[in-house]
């Protein structure tokens, strides 16, 4: 590859600018600073699109589970970045993001919280705030959908029984999991945490919809109210 260091993209040799590449090479041959400099389409008045790529993935440690966490407002403050680049960065991550998850085989048996949380931690991934979900279930105890619940800030989100088992009630389930997060990264249930797991458990057993488990997800692991003989 020619030396390229602040010479505009459309001086460098063709096989060496990304879009010419990926045309010549596929995708797979492009890096990740290439890639996202596709992406963004141009860079600043002092670097190209691919320096600028590659600082920004250098700032957040060239790890893109990293980046992909990084609000809007957050890849802004790059210079050369403005608003339409930052959303073109957020979206391609997320459209990755769900091509992953559409990629899940068939619906397993979710007995067991293990089971749960691999099914269903793409939920949680990346998230700076809480998010509460529950996970509708059919007599198999395989998933009929997620639905997401509540969303609120970085240590708290408000989860209303209302809402969460009317639709429980509209698609006949026949059992839950309730799922939230903690972006902190603390695994322990807090006190409200644990009272609002046993006011749904209550409403539960009076719909007769069994409630399988309460999960807190963080992105090192999961904490289980079933396994923990908490609900």
């Amino acid at each position: 590859m020619q030396n390229s260091t602040h010479r505009p993209i459309l001086a460098w040799a063709e096989e060496d600018r990304p879009r010419e590449k990926l045309l010549l090479q596929g995708p797979k041959a492009l890096s990740n600073a290439e890639i996202l400099a596709i992406l963004i389409g141009s860079g600043s008045r002092e670097k190209t699109a691919v320096e600028l790529s590659r600082d920004i993935l250098s700032h957040f440690d060239n790890n893109l589970d990293v980046l992909a966490s990084a609000s809007v407002d957050k890849l802004m403050q790059f210079k050369g970045i403005g608003e339409a680049k930052a959303i073109a960065i957020a979206s391609a991550l997320e459209l990755g993001r769900r091509r992953k998850e559409s990629r899940l085989e068939e619906k397993p048996v979710l007995n067991t919280s293990e089971k749960a949380y691999i099914y269903f931690k793409h939920l949680f991934y990346d998230l700076s705030h809480e998010e509460f979900w529950i996970v509708l279930l059919d007599k198999a105890l395989k998933p009929i959908r997620p639905v997401q619940i509540g969303r609120g800030g970085v240590s708290a989100v408000i989860a209303d029984p209302k809402l969460i088992f009317k639709p429980a009630i509209e698609s006949l389930s026949s059992a839950l999991f309730i799922f939230h997060n903690h972006p902190s990264g603390r695994l322990l249930p807090s006190d409200a945490d644990m009272q609002l797991t046993k006011n749904m458990k209550r409403v539960a057993e009076i719909l007769d919809i069994k409630l399988i488990d309460h999960l807190i997800f963080t992105n090192k692991g999961y904490f289980s109210f079933s396994d923990q003989n908490m609900l």
